[in-house]
């Protein structure tokens, strides 16, 4: 099996979401660092547009979004499952919910005025400034964000509702924890790093337990490759899913072949362009040609993407 090659950040909420995945799953990786704001021309390169982080990227294939990394690393790996029985369903529905609305709420608050202060504390004035008009043009027309007191009357129940499903188990769903731990984590974890609006957590004890259990989990085994090595690996292989479904489900009167464009619901407006080459219950694949790595696979998870037909 070609390596698992993540692109991501350090400071990146999702990546550490995925960084958690792989070590839960005991899954050797190679890390890419890629820039949190744009130009990110190598990843670019890979995704024909999409740029948020993290991308997974297995030889020629390229996966975009953690909920559809989930899916292929519980295909590689079964063991321990992200999505238990008898509470899969009920487990996609509590992740979903928590990188939307939990994620935002605990995004808001983290980067009121104090919070941001801290972040960017040292570094030269453009930094924030650059960061601030990279994440507007990703949220425009991005409904979910909130003013700094809402998303603290949010958080607060938010946090209040995790700490009751924490009453008589150590994770969210059970014993062992599933893809709604993770989920519900990485926007917390951020929240925890930044001094200035941390103590939030300490209003419920039994989140700050179970945020200890999760994080112990480790990120794994990984060694540090350059994007130039990534894009070379998926120059060398050959586009292969690993996504276990492959039957075409059309909602949109698009064949097989045709060539479309995928984008986020919000959040990251970029457009992929490329040849629709599979449209399942779950996800799209496009094929396109990468600069310098050949033809590529990018694939989305069905739900939060757009698919269109592309424009002349």
């Amino acid at each position: 099996m070609p390596d698992l090659i993540l692109h991501h950040y350090a400071s990146s909420p999702f990546s550490e979401k995925a960084r958690l995945l792989l070590g839960h799953k005991k899954l050797a990786w190679k890390s890419v660092i890629i820039p949190p704001v744009m130009p990110k021309p190598q990843l670019v390169a890979l995704t024909g547009g999409y740029r948020r982080a993290p991308v997974l990227q297995i030889g020629a294939d390229i996966y975009c979004d953690t909920a559809l990394v989930a899916d292929v690393l519980e295909h590689l790996q079964p063991e321990p499952p992200l999505y238990p029985e008898p509470e899969k369903g009920l487990s996609r529905i509590l992740a979903q919910w928590a990188d939307s609305q939990l994620f935002w709420a605990a995004m808001a608050y983290s980067l009121q005025p104090k919070g941001a202060a801290e972040v960017f504390a040292g570094a030269p004035p453009e930094a924030a400034k650059a960061f601030a008009e990279d994440r507007a043009k990703m949220s425009a027309g991005n409904m979910a964000r909130l003013r700094p007191g809402d998303a603290a009357a949010a958080y607060k129940s938010y946090l209040r509702r995790l700490s009751d499903m924490l009453d008589d188990k150590p994770f969210l769903l059970g014993e062992v924890p599933c893809i709604a731990d993770f989920a519900a984590y990485h926007g917390l974890w951020y929240t925890r790093r930044v001094h200035a609006v941390k103590d939030i957590l300490q209003l419920t004890p039994a989140v700050l337990d179970w945020m200890d259990g999760i994080q112990a989990i480790g990120h794994g085994s990984f060694e540090k490759i350059t994007a130039a090595d990534a894009i070379a690996a998926a120059q060398a292989a050959t586009p292969h899913t690993l996504l276990a479904d492959s039957t075409f489900q059309d909602e949109h009167g698009i064949p097989l072949g045709s060539a479309v464009t995928v984008r986020a619901e919000s959040f990251g407006p970029e457009e992929t362009a490329g040849t629709l080459v599979a449209a399942t219950r779950t996800h799209y694949t496009l094929a396109r040609q990468a600069d310098g790595a050949g033809t590529v696979h990018v694939h989305f998870p069905r739900i939060g993407y757009v698919l269109r037909a592309a424009r002349d």
